[in-house]
């Protein structure tokens, strides 16, 4: 079992916690990576883009000249899309990104990708995450006892609106819960910051 170092919010060490091996220990698996961060980047996709075809552009029904004996090369419509303020050849339309993928995959992405957050020792386990106020200073100061990197993710079992108040406005720094973590923010983050309930309830979820 992957044993890490246990901290309280003032970076002092008071112990060590040991990791399930079925959660922060499994074989890193890439791809399963890949295709995890494809598919939520792709369903956060909102597929709103559009642009006109020469059939949409308002106007051009009238030939604008006659077919021969110009000189000209012949044209049918002032919004053919050669023409400036014509209709877009292939025009984006609104559509849907969004796929799914098994939920096995997801699972194994997700074990994959905290896996390689103990291996790179990227993550942090703190004792209990609780504020005084609210207040953003108040974190900094947190992250900076914890020695956090520039980019973290803070994972807690259920909202505490304090944390989630105190973080909202620092760069870099996210805020999450047990049930609605995923792949790409813990695998975009420098540190990945756990409260020991967080842990638990991560082993007891997705074990």
């Amino acid at each position: 079992m992957p044993k890490v170092a246990l901290y309280d919010i003032t970076g002092s060490q008071i112990g060590d916690i040991e990791l399930n091996d079925d959660i922060f220990g499994v074989k890193v698996n890439t791809h399963v990576m890949y295709e995890a961060v494809k598919n939520y980047l792709a369903n956060q996709r909102q597929g709103t883009q559009s642009a006109k075809t020469r059939a949409e552009v308002r106007g051009g029904g009238r030939k604008p000249w006659r077919q021969k004996g110009t000189g000209r090369a012949r044209q049918g419509s002032i919004r053919a899309p050669q023409w400036k303020g014509g209709g877009v050849v292939f025009a984006p339309k609104p559509r849907d990104y969004s796929y799914s993928i098994p939920k096995k995959v997801k699972r194994l992405a997700l074990k994959s990708a905290l896996s390689s957050k103990v291996e790179d020792l990227e993550i942090i386990v703190v004792d209990q995450l609780t504020l005084e106020q609210p207040k953003t200073k108040e974190m900094v100061k947190v992250l900076k006892n914890l020695n956090s990197g520039k980019k973290a993710l803070i994972v807690i079992p259920e909202r505490d609106e304090a944390v989630v108040r105190a973080s909202a406005n620092i760069a870099g720094v996210k805020t999450s819960y047990v049930n609605t973590i995923n792949v790409y923010d813990i695998l975009n983050c420098d540190s990945l910051i756990l409260t020991k309930e967080a842990v638990n309830k991560v082993e007891e979820v997705y074990a």
